[in-house]
């Protein structure tokens, strides 16, 4: 059975649970977990129709149809032409339904005008019936994450060991190296490759700069992107390690010491039943009585997919527990302003019989002086 099938069955046992007698997807990472098809983010709309009881129908711009791969046992494809309504064409196969729920990520245009065709219809989320389903992933996703992280642990490999120059480099120029090593890696698209050196390591996403790195500075790396096979969904690799361009003071060994012992920590505390509260809070307390907790601020981790940021989140405000399959980063952070930061970043996949460590790379702080 396709695993596309299943994932569609699995949808609508959730809409029956749930009282939902229509999903609409389009734009986002729901339409090519659940069809392998990637809606271009047009005015056009692309919008798959998911009935609870009936077949499921994708509406597609006729100039996009060729480049959907068909799965007929999972939906049918209706291309629209440009002088026809595809609003009203979703609205008339739905006409009748009392509860949908619409991609989180639709465009709100075309929302509003599918609640001005379906006054009797109310509209939620999505990911009130996807967002569960996608978060616990299945042997197949799981390898397909471990083989993203790996090309990701050989570039942090790369970095550490001098094979990528700093010195004398803009953060810019270095970002553009570990993106085009992304892609040269076997993924498809480059998500982000952050770059921040010296005071720049204290802003969390920093955005690669002309700023040239200089000797004796922390170089803090986080990057990532999306990897994937024809007719199946991308899945994401993300990574941060820290270099530093020359002996290290004491004052920012002692601060690496920390976020090293914390992060270990909270990989270790990463256990199928334990709330992302708890595991969050794992890292935080250690970070806390070694005299940085000001200096953490921000969650530990996201969950990661087809999206690089997906459920579940490891925040103190996440009361749901940790699922067999749950896939995550631990990255606990410093950052302390106008002088310098680190982070360390591992993605981790919930296990029955512990953490499923992904990314192997390394985690001690090396010196480079290239």
């Amino acid at each position: 059975m396709s695993v596309f099938v299943d994932r569609l069955d699995r949808v609508r046992a959730t809409m029956t649970e749930q009282g939902v007698d229509a999903t609409l997807l389009s734009v986002g990472a729901d339409l090519p977990w659940l069809t392998g098809y990637e809606a271009t983010p047009l005015e056009r709309l692309t919008m798959l129709v998911v009935p609870r009881d009936g077949d499921a129908v994708m509406f597609v711009p006729e100039l996009e149809v060729p480049r959907v791969h068909p799965h007929p046992e999972v939906f049918s494809i209706v291309g629209w032409s440009e002088t026809e309504d595809p609003v009203a064409l979703v609205a008339k196969q739905i006409a009748g339904a009392r509860r949908a729920v619409i991609g989180d990520t639709t465009w709100a245009r075309f929302l509003v005008d599918l609640i001005g065709q379906l006054p009797g219809t109310t509209f939620g989320r999505a990911s009130e019936v996807v967002g569960s389903l996608r978060a616990v992933k299945d042997a197949h996703e799981v390898d397909c994450l471990r083989v993203a992280a790996h090309v990701v642990d050989a570039i942090a490999h790369e970095l550490q060991t001098g094979a990528i120059p700093l010195i004398g480099r803009t953060e810019a120029d270095v970002s553009a190296e570990l993106g085009r090593r992304i892609i040269d890696g076997g993924h498809h698209r480059v998500n982000f490759a952050i770059v921040a050196s010296g005071p720049n390591s204290a802003s969390p996403h920093h955005h690669a700069s002309d700023k040239v790195i200089g000797p004796d500075e922390v170089v803090l790396c986080d990057f990532g992107g999306t990897m994937s096979a024809p007719g199946e969904p991308g899945y994401c690799s993300d990574i941060t390690r820290c270099v530093y361009t020359g002996e290290p003071p004491t004052e920012f060994t002692a601060l690496y010491d920390a976020l090293f012992a914390a992060q270990g920590k909270a990989r270790l505390g990463a256990l199928v039943g334990h709330t992302g509260a708890e595991v969050d809070g794992i890292a935080r307390d250690g970070l806390t009585e070694a005299g940085y907790g000001e200096y953490f601020i921000h969650r530990l981790g996201h969950g990661i997919g087809v999206e690089e940021h997906e459920d579940p989140y490891l925040v103190a405000s996440n009361h749901e527990a940790i699922e067999v399959g749950n896939a995550f980063s631990i990255e606990p952070g410093i950052y302390v302003p106008h002088t310098w930061g680190a982070r360390l970043e591992d993605i981790v996949v919930a296990a029955a019989d512990g953490p499923d460590v992904l990314n192997q790379a390394a985690r001690e702080l090396f010196v480079v002086e290239a």
